[in-house]
């Protein structure tokens, strides 16, 4: 271990927000041990905004809880963590772990209880990658560094601790974890981490929670860097596991998508998780929809879940994201402006540009329509509806009238490819014509005659044999 000053590592307290400050010394007047640890110092040291800042004690998430009252909140089963609440900011304060006396793991070596409770030294080799295993004590200036961990950051290096195979085995997630590193920092995998990281190792994800799964895929999607790892997850086989009836390829629709949600970070602007999971899913709900009709959305995100369950209010977004698709793109021109101000108006135009701008031609330009339209005036809408209702009703006609012409022309074309049943050539001489015209039609002179009312002598009803019956038995009137 090596213990080095804080100011020469690039850090101060000027840079801390007060939320995490207050936290470290609310623990400190309590008499116990506490440290800012992993991604925050790490963020720092690259000169990077961290988004959060973790907390590390002696104390146990119980004693915590003292400190903090209702501040304070613990959770986890597997991992108990104490969530303290500082104004709106909320930081996770975990205790010191030591190796488990009695190791509880699954079958495949995954971690299912780690709740022993040791000294910071312990703590340390109990962390993941080199560079989160950095404790920074900002009242007192100094950084302890248990494992040559800045040495990796100025090499760029992502170096795990320990054997790669127990680490992975442990908790499976670190592969991803690994791949979001290595793709936000522009980090080097280490050799030692490439040598197991096989298709096959990448099966004890199947062991992981969906639960668990969804939410480090949604930390892939908002890290800011999309783009770049989502070629990483198909070379090294993660993508399989993640994403059900998805193939492992990444299409312009996709590509563009990512690029956006990226630029979208990078300038500070919201987004929602679970839209990247709408394109992602676009394609197999088409697919599926072709087979099952309106059972399509449900029965792609059943298949999802069996990966990465998507919450309740997730699937409702994605689901009116795609519903948004048809009425965008042939909306009736006296709803167009309510359709306007719906609630999920925004995220269904960004997802009908996005289509429109990666090639997509079912998008049929709306997407640049609607954009056009959010920038004009109360005038100029006016005039853009009613002349998008002229163009639609030309549009109208003109499918009407070639849907005509084609029925024509498939009339016509059935009506030449009728062959007669005996192909006879036409005999030259008129006399002979006429005998044979003569001959074909005297079979149905008794036809003819009965539709035009008269009955000739030939009919066969003329040939029935009548019966004189004798009318002096017949009785007329009423009888008894």
């Amino acid at each position: 271990m090596q213990t080095l000053r804080a100011s020469k590592c690039g850090l101060s307290t000027a840079q801390l927000p007060s939320y995490i400050l207050d936290v470290i010394d609310a623990l400190n007047k309590a008499g116990y041990e506490a440290y800012i640890v992993g991604g925050g110092v790490r963020d720092l040291m690259l000169g990077l905004n961290p988004k959060d800042f973790d907390a590390v004690t002696n104390a146990t998430p119980a004693q915590v809880k003292e400190v903090f009252g209702r501040r304070c909140r613990i959770i986890g089963r597997r991992f108990e963590l104490a969530h303290v609440y500082s104004g709106r900011e909320l930081v996770e304060v975990a205790t010191f772990r030591a190796p488990p006396k009695k190791a509880v793991t699954s079958a495949a070596g995954m971690i299912l209880r780690d709740n022993n409770w040791g000294s910071i030294e312990q703590d340390f080799a109990r962390r993941d990658f080199s560079i989160n295993a950095m404790y920074y004590q900002p009242r007192k200036g100094i950084v302890l560094d248990f494992c040559n961990a800045v040495d990796d950051i100025h090499s760029k290096t992502l170096r795990l601790l320990g054997d790669p195979t127990l680490r992975f085995e442990e908790d499976p997630v670190r592969m991803l974890r690994t791949l979001r590193f290595a793709a936000k920092l522009n980090f080097n995998i280490d050799e030692a981490i490439l040598d197991v990281f096989t298709p096959e190792m990448t099966q004890l994800l199947r062991d992981v929670s969906p639960h668990r799964l969804y939410d480090e895929s949604q930390k892939l999607f908002t890290m800011g860097h999309l783009n770049r790892v989502l070629p990483m997850l198909i070379d090294f086989g993660i993508w399989q596991q993640l994403f059900a009836d998805i193939k492992p390829e990444i299409t312009p629709f996709m590509e563009r998508a990512a690029k956006n949600t990226d630029q979208r970070i990078s300038i500070g602007k919201t987004i929602n998780p679970a839209f990247f999971y709408a394109v992602l899913l676009w394609q197999p709900f088409l697919e599926r929809c072709e087979f099952y009709l309106n059972k399509g959305v449900l029965d792609v995100l059943k298949r999802q879940a069996t990966r990465t369950i998507i919450p309740r209010f997730a699937e409702t977004f994605i689901r009116e994201v795609w519903e948004m698709q048809t009425r965008l793109l042939n909306p009736k021109p006296q709803q167009i402006e309510a359709l306007s101000s719906h609630a999920r108006f925004r995220a269904g135009f960004d997802f009908l540009l996005l289509r429109e701008k990666s090639g997509d031609a079912t998008a049929q330009g709306m997407g640049s329509w609607w954009d056009a339209y959010q920038q004009m005036s109360g005038d100029e809408k006016e005039r853009a509806i009613s002349q998008y209702n002229r163009q639609r009703a030309k549009s109208r006609r003109k499918a009407s009238q070639e849907e005509h012409l084609e029925q024509k022309l498939t009339q016509q074309q059935d009506l030449t490819e009728i062959e007669p049943l005996v192909n006879e050539p036409e005999p030259r001489n008129r006399r002979v014509r006429k005998a044979k015209f003569e001959d074909k039609v005297k079979p149905l002179s008794h036809v003819a005659a009965s539709a035009s009312g008269e009955i000739g002598a030939d009919h066969p009803i003329m040939k029935r044999k009548r019966v004189k019956r004798d009318l002096s038995q017949v009785v007329f009137g009423p009888t008894q």
